[in-house]
């Protein structure tokens, strides 16, 4: 059975012809999931053409999940649906809620023939290097979030550049790539601005930042908008409840010290916007209604879900910076 048709004469190039060879046997029945195709150097040498020409081929397949390969055995039908024409990888650093709406946005704009797969590294350096090692070729594109880990351009740069798109966090090691970003320093400056007259209602100003999760943007623009508005304020590795004192507004990054200030102000009856405040960063539905309602500093995570999504069908190669907002609420 000759499932691999080569015209020499053929306009079409001759690795998309072994695509669409796979494609029409898989159609026909010739090909079921599990059977194994020809090997490389079979289709090579029959068909005399280069080696990269059919690696080319099966690697088109294999990012779009129809076939996949077992080093050893060779490659094989994953997959009869050949309408999945494009594949995506998104390595985030955490699941919460934000990247949720972000995850939701994107399969919804991608729509229907788009495979999307989500891996987590958890700011795990060893995790980023080994979920990236094991996807080489397997994808149409692949989305990074890097967070704050540090030396992991050499990882990245085993990717095909043209595929990649940096999500949330810009740097320097990756000033070529397609992005779409958050502009932390200039957004927490900014935004922090409109509420100055609201925040020197309070006493001092305090930051609670992890170096290893948190991007340093946040921590320069914080700092920025302190000492250019002279507000008294502190940068603290955690939380603890002898930080909660009245006169004292909060700027929190993440959830659970959220919910551990509010606690501890309902145990020391302190009054929230009366006698201590919190603005929070990144929007979530349960800031809408918690305690009233949580101030918020946050980008857009449904458009940031949109505009990757257009960048990807499109193939665009661009670097977007996403929207930023205040929303004001009883916090404050």
């Amino acid at each position: 059975m000759n499932l691999i048709q080569i015209k020499k004469q053929a306009h079409k190039p001759k690795y998309k012809q072994i695509v669409e060879s796979v494609e029409m046997a898989i159609i026909n029945g010739e090909l079921k999931t599990g059977d194994k195709l020809p090997s490389l150097n079979a289709i090579k040498t029959r068909h005399k053409i280069s080696r990269d020409t059919v690696i080319s081929a099966f690697n088109e397949l294999k990012a779009r999940g129809i076939i996949d390969s077992t080093v050893g055995k060779g490659y094989f039908v994953a997959s009869e649906n050949i309408q999945v024409k494009t594949k995506v990888f998104i390595l985030f650093d955490e699941l919460n809620a934000f990247k949720e709406d972000l995850y939701n946005s994107l399969l919804r704009h991608l729509g229907d023939n788009v495979q999307v797969d989500v891996f987590f590294h958890h700011f795990n350096k060893d995790f980023f290097a080994d979920i990236i090692k094991r996807n080489l070729e397997n994808y149409s594109y692949y989305v990074i979030m890097p967070a704050n880990l540090e030396g992991i351009e050499a990882y990245v740069k085993l990717l095909d550049q043209e595929k990649v798109f940096i999500l949330d966090q810009m740097r320097e090691e990756f000033s070529d790539y397609s992005a779409v970003y958050q502009d932390f320093e200039n957004d927490v400056f900014s935004g922090l601005s409109t509420l100055t007259a609201d925040i020197k209602k309070y006493k001092n100003f305090k930051l609670i930042y992890s170096s290893d999760k948190q991007p340093l943007g946040i921590l320069r623009g914080f700092k920025k908008f302190c000492e250019n508005k002279q507000i008294d304020y502190q940068v603290l590795p955690d939380f603890n409840e002898t930080l909660v004192s009245e006169g004292t507004l909060f700027f929190v990054l993440e959830d659970k010290h959220l919910i551990l200030i509010i606690k501890t102000m309902k145990e020391k009856k302190l009054v929230m916007s009366k006698d201590c405040g919190i603005v929070s960063y990144n929007e979530s539905i349960i800031k809408e209604v918690l305690e009233g309602g949580i101030t918020t500093l946050s980008t857009d995570f449904k458009l940031m879900g949109k505009q990757l999504a257009e960048m990807i069908i499109q193939n665009k190669k661009a670097q977007i910076a996403n929207t930023n907002r205040i929303k004001i609420r009883n916090s404050l």
